[in-house]
Order: structure tokens, then sequence, then C-alpha cells
């Protein structure tokens, strides 16, 4: 990055070829271009030289791509037939493949039921695969020719074969944004990203953190990003919505809002990522700003994907889900594949209780991509609801796998394996939940409730004490319905260890829940008679005197059990 003049040069020039070709991935490489200083007029690039193939085309060409721009492909291809320049080339391959996925998508969109959708087909895909792979054993493709090689192979579902055409048509074109997000889509973990001979190249930096967010290596894309803003791309919209949804995925809401907030100043037209923006006003429930979004968006442009998402969104804070559902699917029309629809479309009828419709709902999430965890975390939800707790266990894994640290996937599991009966597994589970940060505040009570099941009273005591510390730390209005349990088992396990004191602090404690009031109460007595009777408090054994006012930070459970290892069990 040390001579950004020369980045902007290629950043106009590759944007000015990209457009030739009519490829949207230009609009990439212009807003990167826009966050850098301009150039003075001696500086800016030349136009792209011509070859005597392309003065022969250029005719055709320019007819061609004006049918193109009415998205008339079919139109578009037949003046560009026997046309050899690699421009024009191009244009023919692409406007074919665009042909057959349009008419792809109107039979979906016309097919009735989902299962008809899935075994619909780009009719276009074999003979463009037969053709491009000639031109590829014969070295004739250029950048463009082989990133559309690599899309022909992906949506024949020929991964490897589509990942090695895409690192090739990286080292040709290292510029070419499209090249390295559909890389993005075929990379599964960091291993793979570890085998891949990439270029070296200062783009390659913007894929890495592209990757890192998708991956959900949050910590690495927020360095790369940083750096990136250092290295002289402070102004580029494009890196502070990336930032955003990085802090989106981790779940770090009030940074992301305050980011996405930013962005709608600097870009207030914008509609790409804000359906991300609108999930973000709805786990905080504000109705009257993801009102405002929706309408602002719909005056911009209604029949957006992300606008019909940001609608189904505010629809669906508002319990109408029937509604929300219907602009989902509407989302879904305009783009059959559109990750984030599918799987709200999933929520919305679960909250319909129509498990068969949520359970195709999230099924083709997970066909659009593999590593969209809240599709599997619905899946294990819905079959939960079905009482079927090995598909659960499956699903709750898979999500666990791609968010090894999100608390809500851990209780999820151990509650999985509650139900199976497989009492150690789900401890493990539990027991990490509380480590790595628990979101809901439940992992302790449901460890607690373990132990109670399993008669181990002292390890019960020891996490429901840890689990009072943690509530009233948090300084919350204590509405935790299991503050009252918490309290009403530790009453009872002081009094059992004669430690009156403690007994009856818990005992009053009780006093102030309505479910265990009438239980302090009697509690209370029973100490107050057994003093009388002269029953000393017993010494014998050091359990930890607490009130919540004076509570301890280094209050731990006694045994840490081992890092979660669920490969023993298998459903």
């Amino acid at each position: 990055f040390s001579d950004l003049r020369e980045i902007k040069k290629q950043l106009l020039s590759v944007a000015e070829r990209s457009r030739e070709r009519g490829l949207q991935h230009s609009g990439k490489a212009s807003e990167l271009a826009f966050a850098l200083d301009p150039l003075p007029l001696s500086e800016l690039p030349p136009p792209p030289a011509l070859t005597e193939e392309d003065a022969r085309d250029l005719d055709a060409y320019t007819l061609a791509k004006s049918y193109f721009d009415l998205k008339e492909y079919d139109r578009a291809a037949y003046f560009l037939r026997g046309c050899k320049s690699q421009k024009a080339y191009f244009l023919y391959m692409y406007s074919r493949y665009l042909s057959g996925e349009k008419k792809k998508d109107d039979e979906t969109v016309d097919s009735l039921g989902p299962l008809e959708k899935g075994q619909v087909k780009n009719e276009a895909l074999r003979e463009l695969r037969v053709e491009l792979s000639k031109k590829h054993k014969a070295r004739e493709l250029d950048g463009f020719g082989l990133y559309l090689y690599g899309v022909v192979l992906r949506k024949l579902d020929l991964v490897k074969e589509a990942i090695d055409v895409f690192v090739e048509a990286a080292h040709v074109l290292p510029l070419h944004w499209g090249a390295w997000l559909e890389l993005c889509n075929l990379i599964t973990d960091k291993e793979m990203l570890k085998f891949l001979s990439l270029p070296d190249t200062w783009m390659k930096e913007f894929f890495l953190a592209h990757i890192y967010t998708e991956l959900q290596l949050i910590e690495e894309a927020l360095q790369k990003y940083q750096s990136l803003i250092d290295a002289g791309f402070s102004k580029s919209t494009y890196i502070i919505s990336q930032i955003a949804v990085a802090y989106h995925n981790i779940r770090d809401i009030d940074k992301a809002l305050s980011i996405f907030n930013e962005l709608r100043k600097q870009d207030p037209y914008r509609i790409e990522n804000m359906d991300t923006f609108s999930n973000l006003l709805y786990v905080r429930s504000m109705k009257p700003e993801l009102s405002y979004l929706a309408h602002n968006l719909c005056e911009i442009d209604k029949y957006r994907v992300e606008t019909c998402c940001v609608i189904g969104n505010y629809y669906s804070l508002r319990s109408q889900h029937e509604k929300a559902a219907l602009y989902f699917q509407r989302a879904l029309k305009l783009n059959p594949r559109y990750l984030g629809a599918w799987t709200l479309m999933g929520h919305e009828y679960m909250e319909m209780k129509n498990t068969s419709a949520a359970i195709q709902a999230y099924r083709h999430a997970i066909e659009v991509n593999k590593r969209d965890y809240r599709a599997w975390y619905g899946l294990g939800q819905t079959y939960e609801i079905l009482k079927m707790p090995f598909y659960c266990l499956y699903y709750y894994r898979r999500a666990h796998q791609l968010r090894p640290n999100d608390s809500r996937m851990l209780v999820a599991l151990g509650e999985c394996y509650e139900k199976l009966n497989q009492l150690v597994e789900a401890k493990k589970c539990y027991w990490r939940a509380y480590a790595v940060g628990d979101v809901e505040k439940m992992a302790l009570v449901k460890l607690a409730k373990l132990h109670e099941q399993l008669n181990e009273s002292e390890q019960a005591a020891q996490c429901y004490i840890k689990y009072i510390q943690d509530i009233y730390s948090c300084g919350e209005i204590v509405e935790h319905l299991e503050v009252s349990t918490a309290f009403r088992y530790l009453a009872q396990y002081y009094f059992k260890c004669k430690l009156w004191d403690e007994a009856s602090a818990c005992a009053q404690k009780c006093c102030a829940f309505n479910d265990t009031r009438e239980e302090g109460k009697a509690l209370l007595r029973q100490i107050l008679q057994l003093r009388n009777q002269g029953e000393t408090s017993s010494t014998d054994i050091a359990a930890p005197f607490f009130l919540p006012a004076s509570l301890s930070a280094n209050n731990t459970p006694t045994r840490r059990v081992s890092p979660l290892n669920l490969s023993s069990v298998t459903p």
C-alpha cells in the first residue's frame, strides 16, 4: 500500500474493464477508488488499448452491449456469434450464461412447491462448460474468461475444479473482485484457506478480511480492516459496512448500530447491508427506527431484496408473521439465492408453528451457504419442537462448530444431551457455555439443576452461588425466575448443613419473591425454633457465606470440567 496513486490507477482501470464486460463487480472497484484522493489529469489511466480483433468486432460488440444493458441476453449473444476478441467473446458467453439464469429464475418463481424449485436447472451450463474447458485447455482464456468458467463449474457443483479456476483467475487478474468473492463462497474453513496459493497483491488483504468475517474469525477480520483504514482507505464505505457486519456477527449490538448510523450519514441512499442493520434494530426492539428505515428504503427502491427483508423484519417485530413471511417470499422471488431471506422466513414459519415449511426454508438457506449457523440452529429448534432429539443434536452440533464461542448453541446442545440422558456431555456443554460468556445467563442454573439431579449438592450450591453473583454484578433489574429457585435451594442446602445464619439470610431473600415467599417464611420459623431449642450452628462445613450486597468475585465452582469434546457421542 506504499503507492496509493498507483492503486487508484489500477482500480479505475479494472472498473472500466469490468464495466465493458457488463460485470457488476466494477461497483466495488469504483467504491474503493472513490475513497482515495483524486488523480490529476496527467496521471489518469489511458483507456484500454484496442487490438486488431477488437477493431474487427467493435460494431457487433457495441450493438450487443446495448442489448445486454437492456437485459436482452439472447439477442446480445446472437449478434456476438463468431466474434474472436477476448472482450466480445466474454460478453457472448456471459450473455448465454445470464440468459439461462434468467430463464431458471422465471421458472422458479412460476413453480408451485419448494420441492419443484430444487429441480429447476440452468440449461445452458453444460454447453458453456464444454466450450470454456476447450478454451481453458488451449490457454486462451483471460482473467475474466477464467472467472466465468469458475462460475459455471460452481453452478454445476464441481467445487474442487471451481476453486482451482478461481485461484488461477486471481493470479491472471488480481484486481477483479468477482473472482475473490466467488472464492470466499467456496472456502469452508481456515485449513482450506492455508492450502491455497494466492497471488501476493494488495487485493488479497481485502479478500482475507472478507473471508475472516465469513468464517466468524472476527478479531482477525477487524485487525485486517483496521490496517486497511490505516493504509489510506479510511473513507471507504465498503470497509465501514464490513466492520459493522463483523460487530453484528459477534453480537456487539451497540457498536454495530453506531457504525451503521454513521454509514447512513455518509451514504444515505445505500441499500446494501441494510437488512443486517434491520436485524440489529429488530433484536433491540427499536420499532420507530425500524419503521423509519423501512419507509426510507421503500422510497429509494421497493423492489430490492434488502428492502423486502427490512419490511419483513418490521412486520415480524409487530407480530404480523403472515405479512412478514409474505415479504420474505417476495425477496426470494427477486433473488432465490438470497441467504438472509430464507433464514428469516424459517423464523417466521416457526412463529406460525408451521414446522414443515420452516424446515424447508432452513434447508434452502443451508443449500445457499453451509456456513450459516442461524439456519443450522433454526433446524435444531424445529426438530426440538417435533421432539426428535437425535436430529436436534446433529443440527446444534453443526451450529456449534460454526460458532464455537456462542453460548446459545452450547446451552441448546446441553439441553439435547440432557433429554438423551447423556448427563456428562450435558455438564460439559453448560460449563463451556458459562466459560465463553453466557448471553442468556441460564447455563449455570441448568448446570446446578443437573448436579441436583445427580445428588451432588455441594457443586449445585456452588453453581447457584456463582449464578446469583453474576446476576447481581450485572446490575440488572432481577426479573430472572431462577433467582428465587437459587435462593430456595441455597436456603435448604445451608439448613441441611446447619449453617443457620446463612440459611436465614437466603430464606429472607426467598421472601422477596412471590413463588418462594411461603417456603422462605416456613424455613425462617424452623430456624428460629431450632435456635430456641439450643441447636448451634455447624462449623464443620466451610460453606461460603454471602449476601448479594457483599458478594466475593472469586467464588468459582469447585470442579472444572474438561474442554468440550463431543466426538465421543455421535447421533
